[in-house]
């Protein structure tokens, strides 16, 4: 019978009380005095005896093939000891079987944990009130959708390191336009205003430094002049230590942890727009910072009030419009009414869309586009163009744009096996100028009724199908005849009282 640590114990005390090993023995549950006489003479615990073994139990398979396999991990520490499976299957068909793969990955781990050196984090000492850290997280991944589309967006997330409150808002890139959003509501619900603004080396914040070394960097000046508006000092982490921003990275998982879950108690990932969206983000942070009082209190007695007023929320530049009606605002193109083509016009840059003015005249509104070289055009600016000049619309550069939806493309690409080039592109026109001056819907409607019949159509047979639908009628109301008796009968009441 093996002892335990706890009859040993006991056995000992029995024995500082006077007991004989024989007494002690039978107190302890144990068979034998000589039992308590051994332990006595050794004096340690049955598990201080114990020692570890040195041999392995089974033979080990891949001893013959480990010494290659330690190169290759020296070469790639990266490897993954499935990789080296599926490469030692491969090299020695029938030796190894299916079920060694997690023998494998022991010897691996084990490897790794004697020989492969990992970076240690190291955690900063955070003082109040010093630093606020920003940082974009994207939140796609939460699957919310906003008029039954998915929204893909980012988080602009600002947290000050030492309580860890947060705030941020909601954006579609990580633009300056979109740092200046989140750092100026952060701010506005703050009212306080810390030493310094912390960021990684995003393009918005820093770019590189023109002849310098490679990886130096250096602030760029809208920048620094967004940081001087509201009295903060710029600062960044350095280059490939991300561990140094590690608080906003670290909340990034909170938070989105926190929005899966009431986006579950919600049942519905679905909003009716982003006010809505950001309505319920902003209820969640506050939720959040509730238990983050006590040490934001102390961050805010060593603050600056904020005494900066609210930024514009948009950026303007000043563009002019090509012969083309097109503009480029932010490496991307847009199109504009033709009327407008050679004159100088202002563009305010909203996060979610454009704005277009003539001399303090707002003439459009577009979304805005996200990243280089993309193109937004608009049909219904060009179609009267393209309809006097029907010939260039075959290999016009922006031909793919007139498709406003694929079933327009259907319809061209059927004209096009019906009719001779000039005929089908120019009854396509006429129907794309229909969708511009009816509703688009209703064309795209009539198409798709069109095609699924046999007949040869065009323009007309759109139009006849548009104007063939059934007209709602406008109820007709019977006059309203108001009896006034009742009012002058009351007036009589009152007068007879008075008198």
């Amino acid at each position: 019978m093996t002892s335990t640590d706890a009859q040993v114990r006991l056995l000992m005390k029995e024995r500082t009380k006077g007991r004989n090993q024989a007494q002690a023995a039978a107190k302890a549950n144990l068979k034998s005095r000589k039992t308590v006489s051994k332990y006595e003479r050794l004096g340690q615990l049955p598990s201080e005896l114990k020692k570890p073994r040195q041999h392995r139990t089974r033979s080990d398979p891949f001893v013959e093939d480990w010494p290659e396999i330690e190169q290759m991990l020296e070469r790639s520490p990266e490897l993954q000891a499935k990789s080296l499976f599926e490469w030692l299957l491969e090299k020695n068909p029938g030796k190894y079987q299916a079920g060694q793969l997690r023998t494998l990955q022991r010897r691996v781990a084990d490897w790794r944990a004697l020989n492969q050196d990992k970076v240690a984090v190291l955690d900063q000492e955070h003082r109040p009130g010093e630093a606020l850290q920003t940082d974009g997280t994207w939140l796609s991944e939460l699957g919310v959708t906003i008029r039954g589309r998915l929204f893909n967006h980012i988080l602009i997330h600002c947290v000050l390191p030492y309580s860890n409150w947060e705030w941020g808002a909601i954006a579609q890139s990580e633009s300056l336009l979109a740092i200046q959003r989140g750092l100026s509501s952060s701010l506005l619900k703050l009212g306080h205003v810390p030493e310094y603004h912390q960021t990684d080396h995003s393009s918005a914040a820093t770019s590189q430094v023109s002849g310098g070394q490679t990886g130096e960097r250096q602030y760029n000046e809208n920048y620094l002049a967004l940081l001087n508006h509201f009295g903060l000092k710029p600062r960044t982490i350095a280059l490939r230590q991300p561990e140094q921003n590690g608080d906003v990275e670290s909340s990034h998982g909170g938070l989105k942890g926190a929005l899966r879950q009431h986006l579950l108690l919600r049942g519905s990932r679905e909003f009716d727009c982003l006010a809505d969206y950001e309505a319920f983000v902003g209820k969640i942070m506050n939720r959040r910072n509730q238990q983050r009082q006590p040490r934001l209190e102390q961050e805010i007695a060593v603050m600056k009030p904020l005494t900066a007023k609210a930024l514009q929320p948009y950026q303007e530049v000043r563009v002019k419009v090509n012969r083309n009606s097109l503009i480029r605002v932010q490496a991307n193109l847009y199109s504009v009414p033709t009327h407008l083509i050679g004159q100088q016009v202002k563009v305010r840059i909203y996060e979610w869309h454009l704005e277009v003015y003539y001399r303090q005249i707002q003439v459009e509104r577009m979304t805005r586009l996200v990243g280089n070289n993309k193109k937004g055009i608009n049909y219904r600016h060009l179609i009267a163009s393209l309809l006097r000049k029907p010939g260039g619309f075959r290999d016009y550069r922006y031909r793919e744009e007139m498709f406003p939806r694929l079933v327009f493309r259907q319809a061209w690409d059927q004209l096009n096996q019906w009719y001779s080039t000039r005929q089908a592109d120019l009854i396509y026109l006429r129907i794309l100028y229909l969708a511009a001056r009816t509703l688009e819907c209703d064309v795209a409607d009539a198409l798709q009724w069109l095609l699924t019949t046999t007949t040869h159509w065009d323009e007309t047979d759109v139009e006849k199908l548009i104007h063939a639908q059934q007209v709602v009628p406008v109820p007709e109301l019977s006059p309203v005849v108001i009896n006034l008796h009742a009012y002058d009968q009351l007036l009589t009441e009152v007068s007879d009282e008075r008198s």
